[in-house]
């Protein structure tokens, strides 16, 4: 068995932030509730992990204002966002302030979990593993319900929400 230790990778975290920037990836919002209120933050992280059965992931820093909630929680919902939505996004990304107050609008399920109400999807699923991995945690998560609509995804592109068809060729 190898042990992870920090061996020198000739890339900084500014190169490696950089490289990012130029993969563009979908947008959602993690929501939980751990008995203290609801958290959330956005995400850009999310993958398919499973078909059989249904596991997705998602990475959250430790440093994280949600992981407390996301460590303490059993259950989670994964909201997805339309190409117009760029200021939920913003909101459930910025540090220090109330998500889930006006103008944010939520519910709660059936099962008690918080649910953006504008979003254009979601899955709602149980917590199966959180691997401390780097300076983050990989979540991994067992869907149990999902809800969709037809939607163009906001994605986030060169530190910027942008829709895929800000991508296609014409």
């Amino acid at each position: 068995m190898t042990s992870c230790v920090d061996v020198p990778t000739g890339i900084t975290p500014e190169l490696f932030r950089r490289v990012f920037r130029h993969y563009a990836a979908g947008v959602v919002v993690v929501t939980a509730e751990a008995g203290s209120g609801p958290a959330g933050f956005t995400a850009t992280s999310l993958a398919s992990v499973s078909l059989n059965p249904p596991l997705v992931s998602f990475a959250l820093s430790t440093a994280a204002s949600s992981w407390p909630t996301i460590a303490a929680t059993d259950s989670i919902v994964i909201n997805f966002l339309d190409a117009e939505q760029h200021s939920v996004a913003k909101r459930f990304a910025t540090s220090g302030i109330d998500r889930f107050a006006a103008p944010t609008r939520w519910s709660r399920l059936a099962t008690g979990e918080p649910l953006l109400d504008d979003a254009v999807g979601h899955l709602r699923g149980q917590i199966e593993h959180r691997f401390p991995v780097g300076d983050h945690h990989l979540v991994v998560v067992r869907v149990t319900n999902a809800a969709t609509s037809d939607h163009t995804p906001l994605v986030y592109h060169a530190g910027a929400y942008n829709t895929v068809s800000q991508f296609q060729s014409v």
